[in-house]
C-alpha cells in the first residue's frame, strides 16, 4: 500500500500538517531544517516532500502517487532535479556543495524546480557550511532545500536562522505497535521490535526477518539455561553461530536487556509493560528468585558488554564473561 501524508501524520502530525498546508497554498519555504533523533522519519519526510512537488499524478493535490516516473526516480535517487548529498567519509566537503551549486546554476532538466536534500548536515566542514550559507542567502524562487540532522547544536547559527525548523518527535511505541499489527505482523514480534527502533521501516524489516524471530527465541532459551552449567555450551553451540556480526550481536544484547527489564517491570508492579508476553510465567518466577539490586546489576553488565563490543573486544570472550556476570548473585 502506497503511503500518504496521512501515514506521515501518524508519526509526525505537526510536521505533516505544516507541510501539507504549505503545499496546498504553494507557500513552501526555500529551506527546511528537519532535526530530531535517529529513526524519527526525517529522510522519509524529505523524500515525501520532493515527491509531492514533482509527482505527475498527485492525489487531492498533496499525496504523491509513488508509481509515476518522477516518484520512482526520486525513490531510487535518480531524478535529475532532485539531489541527495551524504557525507563523503566522515564529513560533507566544500567540493560537494560547490558541485551542487554548479548543478543548480543550470536550467532545470525537466522543469524549473530544483530540490536538494543534505543528510547529516551537521557533518559539513566549516568551508562547506560557508559555501552553503551563500547558497541559502540567495535562494532561487523554484529551489527547495531540506537539511537533515540528529545534532542541530553542531550546526552554524547562521545556517539555522535561514531555515524553517521542523523538529521530529519520538513516535509512541503503542502507535508503532498498532501499525505493525495492522500490517499483519505477529503481535509478540511487534511488541519487541518497537523497543529496538523508532523507525517504522526498520521495525517492519526486523519483524519480517526470520533471523530476528530466531534471535528472540535464542535469547529466551539462553535466559532459561543461564543458571545451569550448560549455559557456556549454549553460547558456543547456539549464540555464536547465530549472532555472527557485531551488529547482530548488538541486537542479541538488546533483546537480552529487554528480558531483565521485563523482570524488573514485574518486580515493581508494572506487568502491563512486559514485552515478552508469551513467557510471562517464567518472568514472574525469575522475579521471585532474584533481588531488584541483582537485576539492576545484570542490566549494567549487559550495557558494559555492549561497550566492550563497540571497543572491538572478541565476541566469544565478551559473551562468556557476560554469562559469568549474569550468573553472579542469581
Amino acid at each position: 500500500m502506497n503511503k500518504t501524508w496521512d501515514d506521515i501524520s501518524l508519526q509526525q502530525p505537526i510536521i505533516a500538517k505544516m507541510l501539507t498546508n504549505s503545499i496546498k497554498k504553494n507557500r513552501l519555504a526555500h529551506a527546511y531544517l528537519v532535526e530530531g533523533k535517529k529513526g524519527t522519519g526525517k529522510k522519509e519526510i524529505a523524500k515525501f516532500l520532493a515527491k509531492s512537488l514533482f509527482c505527475k499524478d498527485l492525489k487531492d493535490g498533496i499525496h504523491p502517487c509513488h508509481i509515476c516516473i518522477n516518484c520512482k526516480r526520486i525513490e531510487s535517487g535518480n531524478h535529475p532535479d532532485v539531489h541527495f548529498i551524504e557525507p563523503d567519509g566522515l564529513s560533507i566537503k566544500k567540493q560537494q556543495i560547490q558541485h551542487l551549486q554548479e548543478e543548480f546554476s543550470k536550467t532545470g532538466v525537466e522543469s524549473k524546480k530544483k530540490f536538494y536534500i543534505i543528510n547529516h548536515a551537521d557533518k559539513m566542514t566549516i568551508n562547506a557550511s560557508n559555501s552553503l550559507l551563500k547558497f541559502l542567502e540567495e535562494p532561487n524562487q523554484e529551489t527547495t532545500a531540506v537539511l537533515l540532522t540528529e545534532q542541530v547544536n553542531k550546526m552554524l547559527d547562521t545556517i539555522i536562522s535561514r531555515c524553517q525548523i521542523l523538529s521530529t518527535k519520538a513516535v509512541q511505541k503503542s502507535v508503532l505497535t498498532e501499525q505493525l499489527i495492522g500490517e499483519g505482523i505477529n503481535p509478540l514480534i511487534a511488541k519487541v521490535v518497537v523497543q529496538l527502533t523508532n523507525s517504522i521501516d526498520e521495525a517492519q524489516n526486523l519483524a519480517q526477518d526470520d533471523w530476528f524471530a530466531e534471535s528472540r527465541k535464542i535469547v529466551l532459551q539462553l535466559c532459561e539455561v543461564l543458571d545451569s552449567p550448560s549455559s557456556l555450551f549454549y553460547i558456543q553451540d547456539k549464540w555464536l553461530s547465530h549472532f555472527k556480526e557485531r551488529e547482530q550481536t548488538e541486537v542479541g544484547l538488546d533483546l537480552l536487556l529487554l528480558y531483565y527489564r521485563d523482570v524488573l517491570s514485574i518486580m515493581i508492579g508494572e506487568e502491563e509493560a512486559v514485552v515478552y508476553r508469551d513467557v510471562i510465567d517464567h518472568l514472574k518466577q525469575r522475579a521471585l528468585q532474584v533481588s531488584r539490586k541483582s537485576v539492576v546489576e545484570k542490566m549494567a553488565a549487559i550495557l558494559e558488554a555492549k561497550k566492550r563490543l563497540n571497543a572491538n573486544v572478541q565476541g566469544q570472550l565478551m559473551m562468556e564473561q557476560l554469562v559469568l556476570n549474569l550468573q553472579e548473585g542469581s
